[in-house]
């Protein structure tokens, strides 16, 4: 593969070249916000409302943007057409900025923006389901997409030990928020229930809600930890995970302990979105 290239504060790069400068916020103090976003052949998917979070989520922490959306969406394309890769994942980094005493942000925050392929999860994980484990490490801002992932990072690392895949957050009225980099979802029946509150709300997750009805009642609500031994089915939900079953969370199994007929009817009505994103258009 051809060497891939990055835009960084109005230049385009090549990866391994790309830099800040050492004074910046994001690397001196993790003060920052990204999003993530990825293409389905050559296009990319949902990038307006990607950008939309990226804007959300800068205005939260005090980070004014010097771009527009459209500046922004154009800079995207341009630096995703310089690298020759039909499935990537495209993040898109801003930070504070250099600051003189490495604290107080100057108003010129940084842009960087990345492309690299992405590798495909395993197939097993879509038809065994996969296992994940629960964390009450606190979050910061859970609503805002920051540089901050030292709890993630923790959790990950943990949940790995035992063979999971994502660590699901869990708050001190013992309820399951959402995971690290992905939404959770519980099927009881026919009711698909998701937090609503307290969340990163996902573009994916946002596809999930515009696409389950009719067919599923959609119940935005606390989950329980108690309640996973009731529920009838589970999936967490992500830019690179897309819809993934999930069949166990902890040490307890959800439901029969396999990927359920609910579960893959959303999975078949997620892909048909990208199907219809990823077909080039005829006249």
């Amino acid at each position: 593969m051809s060497e891939l290239t990055c835009y960084v504060n109005g230049v385009y790069v090549p990866a391994d070249q790309a830099a800040l400068p050492l004074n910046d916020l994001g690397i001196v103090r993790g003060y920052g916000v990204f999003d993530l976003l990825r293409t389905y052949g050559h296009t990319p998917f949902r990038l307006r409302d990607h950008l939309l979070r990226l804007q959300r989520s800068a205005t939260a922490i005090g980070i004014a943007l010097p771009w527009s959306l459209d500046d922004l969406e154009q800079i995207v394309l341009d630096t995703y057409a310089r690298n020759r890769v039909a499935d990537a994942s495209i993040r898109i980094v801003v930070t504070g900025g250099p600051s003189s005493n490495l604290m107080t942000p100057q108003n010129n925050p940084s842009l960087v923006v990345m492309v690299q392929p992405i590798a495909p999860n395993p197939a097993h994980y879509y038809t065994h389901g996969c296992k994940a484990t629960t964390t009450r490490v606190e979050r910061i801002m859970p609503t805002v997409k920051s540089l901050n992932y030292i709890g993630a990072i923790m959790a990950v690392s943990e949940a790995s030990k035992s063979g999971a895949v994502e660590a699901i957050y869990r708050d001190a009225h013992d309820h399951l928020t959402e995971g690290t980099r992905a939404n959770f979802f519980v099927f009881q029946g026919n009711h698909l229930i998701t937090p609503g509150e307290g969340i990163l709300p996902g573009i994916t997750r946002q596809v999930v809600l515009e696409v389950a009805p009719p067919e599923f009642d959609i119940i935005e609500a606390p989950i329980a930890y108690a309640d996973l031994a009731t529920v009838d089915e589970a999936f967490l939900t992500s830019t690179t995970k897309e819809v993934l079953p999930v069949v166990q969370v902890d040490d307890i199994r959800i439901g029969a302990g396999t990927v359920g007929p609910r579960t893959q009817r959303v999975m078949q009505l997620f892909a048909e979105v990208v199907r219809a994103v990823s077909q080039p258009v005829t006249a």
